[in-house]
């Protein structure tokens, strides 16, 4: 297993806002002290302009260098730009580290996959996951799907992928939730909006008809948006599923014969290490 991560990224912080530095922090002390796991630790290259104009707007890039908030949930920090990029950068090498042959996550803040073309929101400045899919084109794949079990739609990424031939975007979501969206279905974007308490083996079937879906498709490449608020004592979110539901949709990567990435969204709760910790531990085999 290989993480890509930088200590860079726990550098900034915000007054009460749940996505903080100490979720990445105490994920690291986890991943570093257990012994069953195998982990490569590896620091993100830079991200690439070309690579992220893929999927956003000029002026939107340049927007990030200006001192202002976007939204109550999306501030603006000092240096912010910087590790957005890096952010991507990190996405960007996933994408490599996979069509490599590499089992590879991206423990990396901040998250992305509510960025729009031209808007940052939801503690997201660019789409990491869109950004990495697009550049896996660039490099010739043909079939490339999204996983997206975060519990917030990945309006972001719908939007950015939405019409686009090539591209399968999948979410598993809690709705009514932020952002609002994810109820319909278009071409190639498919939605299971989740009630709010659903029973967890009810989510779980919801995960697996997704899954289904995206092993139909006959990808080239998996990317994943691993969000783990999903978790029924997260405080973001108010859903059901537990550890070992986890670890289920790792096993479910580890089965899969194509490459796979994927990239950290969300996931607040104290436990998130341990989260982490048995979705990659299945995720490997382990």
């Amino acid at each position: 297993m290989r993480i890509i991560t930088d200590e860079h990224c726990t550098g900034y912080s915000h007054p009460g806002h749940p996505e903080r530095p100490e979720r990445i922090i105490a994920t690291w002390e986890r991943l570093r002290s257990q012994t069953e796991l195998p982990i490569t630790w590896s620091k993100p290259g830079p991200g690439d302009d070309a690579a992220i104009l893929r999927a956003h707007t000029p002026e939107h890039l340049a927007r990030l260098s200006q001192g202002e908030d976007f939204d109550d949930d999306t501030p603006y920090v000092p240096n912010l730009a910087e590790y957005a990029r890096a952010s991507v950068g990190a996405a960007l090498d996933a994408l490599k580290a996979a069509r490599a042959g590499e089992t590879v996550f991206s423990l990396m803040r901040p998250p992305g996959h509510h960025a729009t073309r031209n808007r940052a929101m939801g503690f997201c400045y660019l789409n990491n996951i869109a950004i990495a899919v697009l550049e896996a084109a660039a490099m010739g794949a043909k079939r490339t799907a999204v996983f997206d079990f975060d519990a917030h739609h990945g309006n972001g990424t719908e939007a950015i992928l939405d019409g686009r031939e090539g591209f399968l975007f999948c979410s598993i979501h809690q709705f009514p939730a932020y952002p609002g969206t994810g109820t319909r279905n278009t071409g190639n974007c498919r939605n299971y909006p989740i009630a709010p308490h659903t029973p967890r083996a009810d989510h779980m079937a919801e995960l697996a008809r997704s899954w289904d879906a995206i092993m139909g498709y006959k990808p080239d490449l998996v990317l994943v948006s691993a969000g783990f608020d999903a978790y029924a004592h997260d405080p973001v979110a108010t859903m059901t599923l537990e550890i070992e539901d986890f670890a289920e949709l790792g096993r479910w990567l580890h089965q899969a014969d194509f490459p796979v990435a994927a990239v950290l969204e969300g996931g607040y709760s104290a436990e998130l290490p341990q989260l982490l910790d048995a979705f990659l531990s299945a995720w490997v085999g382990s």
